[in-house]
């Protein structure tokens, strides 16, 4: 046994020494030499503390006021939020963290408390949008999240469990992308990491090696024994909605008005019917009502474009713009038929 650790320590010092070989003259540290050499630029250089504190700066504590049976403001819940206008005071948050607020209260990361309003927020895709009025704000630059890949490292900044632990700083990697989550009958696409997300940690900013923000974090899967499944909505996907939340305080989305169910194969054979989705309801003033489109046709194709589901054909319509003018194979009383429509925006 003794014999084994002599070795073990000579072998050591070997190691070291041949290591040594490796340094460039001017005493520059191995780290160097190697991350010169690595097709990963940087890969030695730990990004995680220059993260924090350039980001960390632009997290934010957001608390949701409302009043109590004593007629006083007393906090419903609390979150996070990103800085991302240092010049007009814009915040990101989740929207069901500002949901329900009578007042808003905004921590700093230098202590100032301030009151912040609500500009907008979306249900749907459970993002909002805050303002604040203050000087020397520092905002966060925005990433690309289509460019990410499975296994990249990402570090979260938020306020998990509230105020005592304000700008907790995380760290893991890109577990999977495209991933599509429902909370609260909301469905949301989504970028899953393993960077521990708990609790106040919603609307906080999950951020890539450069310091870019490319999500906003979301949401974790806390059923019993599930550990590191965080969830983010990605950059690219908030960035658009966080513009018309900006410019119009809501979300304009296109609207065809039509209420149905899917024929899968199964039904379709068994009801001597096409696959395609099956028209319950036309809504009154809808653009389904104005194309012509009526109770017991099926829409087989958006566009020329087929689907095997009525969630993609929802899809297919909310991939289009308000005033877009769509085409409809439609197949009814055994023919089939070509229809028009142009879109509308979704009713409020």
């Amino acid at each position: 046994m003794r014999r084994r650790q002599i070795c073990t320590i000579v072998l050591s010092f070997l190691f070291i020494a041949l290591l040594g070989g490796f340094l460039p003259a001017g005493g520059t540290g191995l780290t160097s030499a190697w991350a010169f050499e690595s097709p990963y630029p940087g890969i030695f250089d730990w990004p995680v503390p220059r993260i924090a504190k350039s980001a960390g700066p632009a997290i934010v504590s957001i608390t949701n006021l409302g009043e109590s049976f004593s007629e006083k403001m007393m906090e419903q819940s609390s979150g996070s939020g990103v800085i991302i206008d240092a010049e007009k005071g814009y915040i990101v948050t989740n929207n069901h963290v500002v949901e329900g607020a009578q007042a808003l209260q905004v921590g700093l990361a230098d202590g100032r408390a301030l009151q912040g309003r609500i500009v907008g927020r979306d249900a749907r895709s459970d993002l909002a949008v805050i303002k604040i009025d203050a000087d020397n704000l520092t905002a966060v630059p925005m990433g690309n999240s289509d460019s990410l890949e499975v296994g990249e490292l990402v570090v979260a900044i938020g306020n998990p469990l509230g105020k005592e632990f304000v700008r907790t700083v995380t760290h893991g990697i890109v577990s999977a992308l495209d991933r599509t989550l429902e909370v609260d009958d909301v469905r949301l696409k989504v970028i899953q990491t393993d960077a521990a997300i708990n609790p106040g940690n919603s609307g906080g900013g999950l951020f890539n090696r450069r310091g870019e923000l490319i999500g906003i974090n979301s949401a974790k899967i806390g059923l019993m024994g599930v550990e590191g499944m965080g969830f983010a909505i990605p950059v690219n996907v908030a960035k658009p909605i966080v513009q018309q939340l900006i410019a119009q305080g809501y979300v304009a989305r296109p609207w065809l008005g039509v209420e149905g169910v899917f024929i899968t194969k199964v039904a379709s054979l068994y009801y001597e019917l096409p696959q395609g989705f099956y028209i319950r309801k036309v809504t009154f003033g809808s653009p389904a009502a104005a194309a012509g489109l009526r109770r017991g046709d099926i829409i087989q194709a958006l566009d020329g474009n087929s689907f095997s589901s009525a969630r993609e054909f929802s899809n297919l319509i909310a991939a289009h713009a308000v005033g877009d003018k769509i085409s409809l194979t439609v197949f009814r009383m055994g023919q089939q038929i070509t229809l028009e429509a142009v879109l509308t925006q979704l009713p409020r």
